[in-house]
């Protein structure tokens, strides 16, 4: 299937390109930040096999994914995105095309303005001294992406289909599964600090778990503006630290799934 698209500055010189082509320069999403929140809870046991692997586990045999600038505005109002956000389960195997998968991760945990707090940029969603703790890996068919938002782009972290990790059947043919992960050297502990509780272990659970509802709400909110399909559920931890080649410090959270409705 050729597919005709445009990554042209002016977007004026359209590009052909195959579906796997397409697949590796995936990207896209329209966007919306606010806040809102809705959980599933019940979680499937993680399977002990390892998920079939695409080319490899290398992130060698990805490329990196340069997404499309994100749109900042469309959608339907904050209201009734309010009014619309809900929990959806029955998620069709649809892929997102490249503005819409970059929306979506800018309106999760995107840049929106140069200067934040302690001098770093301002994000989407808020976290403790704009700590900014929180990463998201971005589980698509061909493989493992960590979002990077100051240059919006995803970089490879490993190559295979690692969906079914997100411990949800429905949603290992999902389009999008975007694993929470904390990093714990976030936490700046140094003398311009004026939280000083913010390296109790405690403390620092309660910044995070905080920081990860607000960035699923985004996604929640941003899904329902849209007419997409969104689920926050919990995950396989055991068996994704050591594929996803987390640090000992940094450690996975939640799932959370994107995708269009299926029908019926």
């Amino acid at each position: 299937m050729k597919i005709r698209t445009c990554y042209s500055k002016n977007c004026e010189t359209p590009i052909q390109m195959d579906r796997r082509t397409f697949v590796k320069s995936l990207p896209g999403l329209a966007v919306l930040a606010g806040t809102a929140s809705g959980f599933a809870a019940d979680v499937e046991p993680a399977s002990p096999a390892k998920p079939q692997m695409a080319g490899g586990n290398s992130a060698a045999d990805l490329q990196p994914i340069t997404l499309v600038k994100p749109q900042t505005d469309g959608g339907k109002s904050v209201l009734a995105a309010l009014q619309e956000r809900r929990t959806n389960r029955n998620i069709s195997s649809k892929e997102l095309g490249p503005q819409v998968l970059s929306n979506l991760l800018w309106a999760a945990f995107g840049v929106n303005r140069r200067q934040g707090s302690f001098g770093k940029p301002g994000r989407t969603a808020a976290s403790a001294s704009n700590s900014q703790e929180i990463d998201l890996y971005v589980a698509l068919a061909e493989g493992v992406y960590l979002y990077e938002a100051v240059a919006h782009h995803l970089r490879p972290v490993v190559a295979g289909d690692f969906r079914a990790r997100s411990g949800r059947r429905a949603a290992r043919s999902a389009p999008v599964n975007i694993f929470y992960v904390v990093d714990r050297t976030r936490y700046d502990m140094g003398p311009g600090q004026p939280d000083r509780r913010i390296g109790d272990p405690e403390v620092q659970k309660s910044y995070y778990y905080t920081a990860t509802g607000l960035i699923a709400a985004n996604v929640y909110l941003f899904a329902a503006s849209q007419d997409l399909a969104a689920w926050f559920h919990n995950c396989d931890k055991d068996n994704t630290a050591g594929e996803f080649k987390l640090r000992p410090q940094q450690r996975v959270l939640f799932a959370q799934t994107v995708g269009y409705p299926a029908e019926g």
